[in-house]
């Protein structure tokens, strides 16, 4: 059997708000609801199912990874946005990217706190 990652629960204080936001910056869309999760499906298959929580929420990492074109896209929809971004994921270089194995990559939060990320080259592949 080959493995694959089929879909996880992402945590939100307003699943539809939460769901709409990872869609609108990616190019994505959500899916209609599925029992209490709002899915958001990548190209890959995997669904991101937002459910609420009413707690506190422990802020999760997604990282995307996206051709230089999407990130062109994407990055630009970030900035038209308004939203932070960082070229690390501690926070430390706010309003930069990165270039991490020669390709291109940013970090940013969701309305929730997770830090999300997209790259152009996966961690490793040298460049």
């Amino acid at each position: 059997m080959t493995v694959q990652l089929n879909h996880t629960i992402v945590a939100a204080h307003d699943k539809e708000t939460s769901a709409r936001f990872i869609a609108d910056v990616l190019g994505l869309e959500v899916r209609p609801p599925y029992g209490p999760f709002t899915p958001v499906e990548i190209s890959n298959g995997v669904t991101l199912d937002y459910m609420n929580e009413p707690g506190d929420i422990t802020p999760q990492h997604y990282a995307f990874l996206v051709s230089e074109s999407e990130f062109d896209t994407i990055f630009t929809r970030i900035q038209q946005a308004g939203l932070t971004y960082w070229a690390d994921p501690h926070h430390t270089r706010p309003g930069e990217i990165n270039h991490r194995d020669g390709g291109r990559g940013t970090y940013f939060d969701d309305p929730n706190g997770h830090n999300l990320e997209i790259l152009t080259r996966p961690y490793g592949s040298g460049g």
